[in-house]
């Protein structure tokens, strides 16, 4: 049966995507190849060895001690872990739900959207490491932060606001969670930037002649936005829930990779932060596998 002008136009076109999207991760590819495999395979070796430096680096294959002595011997590998995976479980919620929120309020059409837009990104600049630097190490301002701690009232709005709610008998646990993040809103709005710009990028592509056909129908805005906006959109809640995962885990303050730097550069045992970096790679693999296997169910893929 021959095919049709249509079938055979379908077929380029997912041709042409295809090639269009190899050509996107192409320099990715290349560079993974030329400047990671290596170091990679290098570390990997190092993590089942005890490295010595007599005569140049030495490798001693010790088979998986140094991933013994770090989950068994090390009082604060694992505790660290487990306190870091919690923080994340906090954090890719809100910093999401927070994202998602911004992202729909800049894609509406008002006066000085541009200056706004370019605001919430600025965090993404400043972050990279500038402003890591200042709250990190600059003394004074820490001191700063210690004075208004000292100065401050004890009890907060947001303390007092959630105790009057709990005491109305609504359940601690969402509540306390919320309240939780409104205090931390300074730090999710720092780790938001890209995952708003996607957010709004994928927002533009759903066309406003599907509104305006809900509209007609009747639709009000809340149905329009779980009918239309959130299934539309939700193939990138995926993409950035993964990224979220993978930033809240290699950044600078993280006491696991604190750790790892730690024991590579003040106690030069290579074997040892090796292992321990592979066990945290692999642990992340595997939340994100299985968050991805989870939300990919409900995922809605549109052409």
């Amino acid at each position: 049966m021959k095919k049709t002008a249509k079938q055979k136009k379908q077929k380029s076109m997912v041709f042409k995507n295809a090639v269009s999207g190899y050509l996107f991760i192409l320099p990715f590819v290349i560079g993974f190849f030329a400047f990671l495999l290596v170091p990679m395979g290098q570390s990997l070796r190092m993590a089942f060895s005890d490295i010595g430096f007599q005569d140049g680096i030495t490798y001693t294959f010790v088979e998986i001690q140094n991933f013994k002595y770090a989950f068994t011997v090390d009082a604060e590998f694992g505790p660290n872990m487990i306190s870091e995976l919690i923080q994340m479980a906090y954090s890719v919620p809100s910093t999401i739900i927070f994202s998602f929120f911004i992202a729909i309020v800049l894609n509406q059409e008002f006066k000085g959207r541009g200056l706004v837009r370019a605001i919430f990104f600025l965090p993404v600049i400043l972050s990279s490491g500038v402003l890591v630097g200042l709250e990190t190490n600059n003394s004074l301002m820490q001191g700063m932060k210690d004075i208004i701690a000292e100065t401050s009232n004890l009890t907060s709005i947001t303390d007092t606001i959630k105790e009057m709610i709990l005491q109305e008998g609504v359940s601690a646990g969402p509540i306390s969670y919320v309240f939780d993040a409104v205090d931390r809103v300074y730090d999710i709005a720092i780790a938001s930037g890209i995952q708003i710009i996607i957010f709004l990028s994928g927002l533009q592509t759903i066309s406003p002649s599907m509104f305006e056909a809900a509209k007609i129908e009747g639709a009000t805005a809340w149905e329009s936005f779980w009918k239309i906006t959130f299934p539309m959109i939700s193939s990138l809640i995926l993409v950035n829930v993964v990224y979220s995962i993978i930033d809240f885990f290699v950044k600078t303050d993280n006491e696991v990779m604190i750790q790892i730097k730690d024991a590579m550069v003040s106690k030069v045992e290579y074997g040892l932060s090796s292992a321990m970096a592979w066990s945290y790679f692999a642990v992340v693999a595997v939340i994100i596998a299985i968050v991805s296997a989870i939300i990919s169910k409900k995922v809605y893929y549109y052409d």
